[in-house]
């Protein structure tokens, strides 16, 4: 197979430093595919295309590139304009990220500023629980983990199901992504370390930002200026393109993260919401309730119809006051705003 190694320089604006994009047009496909991600390691990366509603993987197009990372945001003069009238009337904070994973054009609204991860970092453990299993520990996912009934926290709506039996971390996945099981999100933790090991996953892929320090539910927990369990929205969206359209995961865990990202139930009113309909989206939410601010989070990967890349998009939202309840019309209309300044609206 011959590779052609195109050199393409890319500027966007915002997150540390200009990047160097490489484009490789891959066998009989002829597609260049952008990686984008503004925490890309530089070896060879494969698009990923939409799976099911179900959560089945599909195929991933076998197209690459290569990238050196440091994305950087570009300020839009209508997308501060409509997110400062939204913040305002919201009376919270908005962050944003969105990157065109076909041009790499990258837009972002408070990108680099520290917001609650909440239940996002569920999609990531996921994926260092993949890795560990391809890498290190052959089997695993396929292996019955077992739990008390002391050990379930409040919202584990599958593994509650079955503590009789247990469940394999694939299963487990499958539960914390798409329902945001919280204790299915434990046990995922403690296969990679806890929420070190999660912070130690999120370096390994060139994310200096992102942390987790608490498990659920404790992880919520969180006021402003508070840094343990927090991100960015640009480095969430980094991260986020590096595991589901990057080379952070072999092709096949792509598109396994990918399935459980489409068949997630908690995030039709959030950045789904926001897209067309004819839209195909997988996404991960994160909520910290009232008493936390009223965070309330999303990350996605979303395709066009036709499109042979994604978008990636992060959003990160929370009340100035506290004791006030998360709005997801919010995360929706910012989600909106995002791909309209990216032209695909």
């Amino acid at each position: 197979m011959i590779h052609i190694s195109i050199g393409h320089i890319v500027s966007v604006s915002g997150l540390l430093s200009a990047m160097t994009f490489h484009f490789r047009l891959r066998g009989r496909l002829g597609l260049a595919v952008m990686t984008a991600s503004a925490l890309l390691a530089g070896s060879a990366c494969g698009t990923s295309a939409p799976a099911a509603r179900t959560g089945a993987a599909v195929p991933v197009a076998e197209t690459a590139a290569t990238a050196t990372p440091k994305t950087r945001f570009a300020s839009n003069a209508d997308l501060e304009r409509t997110l400062r009238e939204l913040e305002t009337s919201y009376q919270g904070r908005i962050g944003g990220a969105a990157i065109d994973m076909s041009t790499g054009k990258a837009v972002g609204y408070r990108p680099h500023e520290i917001f609650a991860i909440n239940s996002t970092f569920k999609a990531y453990a996921c994926a260092a629980v993949l890795r560990k299993s391809r890498d290190s520990d052959p089997g695993l996912m396929d292996r019955v983990l077992r739990w008390k009934t002391g050990d379930l926290v409040p919202h584990s709506p599958e593994t509650e199901e079955y503590t009789d039996t247990g469940m394999t971390p694939a299963q487990l996945c499958r539960a914390t992504v798409t329902k945001s099981d919280n204790l299915a999100g434990n046990l995922l933790l403690k296969q990679i370390g806890g929420p070190a090991g999660m912070t130690g996953f999120f370096r390994s892929i060139g994310d200096p930002v992102s942390r987790l320090d608490r498990y659920e539910t404790e992880l919520n927990v969180w006021r402003p200026g508070e840094k343990r369990d927090t991100t960015s929205p640009a480095a969430a969206a980094g991260s986020l393109a590096r595991i589901t359209v990057g080379d952070a995961l072999d092709p096949r865990d792509r598109k396994r993260l990918i399935g459980w990202l489409r068949g997630t139930v908690t995030g039709d009113t959030r950045i789904r919401a926001g897209l067309p309909k004819d839209w195909t989206v997988g996404d991960k939410t994160g909520t910290g309730g009232a008493d936390n601010h009223g965070t309330a989070n999303d990350v996605a990967v979303a395709w066009p119809p036709g499109a042979s890349a994604p978008i990636v998009i992060t959003v990160y939202t929370h009340r100035n006051a506290n004791g006030v309840e998360h709005d997801d019309k919010v995360v929706a209309s910012t989600a909106t705003a995002l791909a309209k300044a990216l032209g695909k609206l």
